[in-house]
């Protein structure tokens, strides 16, 4: 809701630049779509690998 506010402000105040970000908004995102992907495999794996060096510890604790 913020974001299509602040749009709203530009729109009023400089409407060509309001317009120019309503056609790159989704151009950028979609270029950002394979870093996030990448984002969330690497703290998947990141947590994996943080609970398989913490699996020996837990064990020893439960006992």
């Amino acid at each position: 809701m913020l974001k299509f506010l602040l749009w709203c402000l530009l729109l009023v105040f400089c409407w060509p630049l309001a317009l120019l970000a309503l056609v790159l908004y989704p151009l950028v995102w979609l270029l950002l779509l394979p870093f996030r992907i990448v984002g969330i495999a690497v703290g998947g794996v990141l947590e994996l690998v943080s609970a398989i060096i913490f699996l020996p510890a837990r064990l020893l604790r439960a006992i």
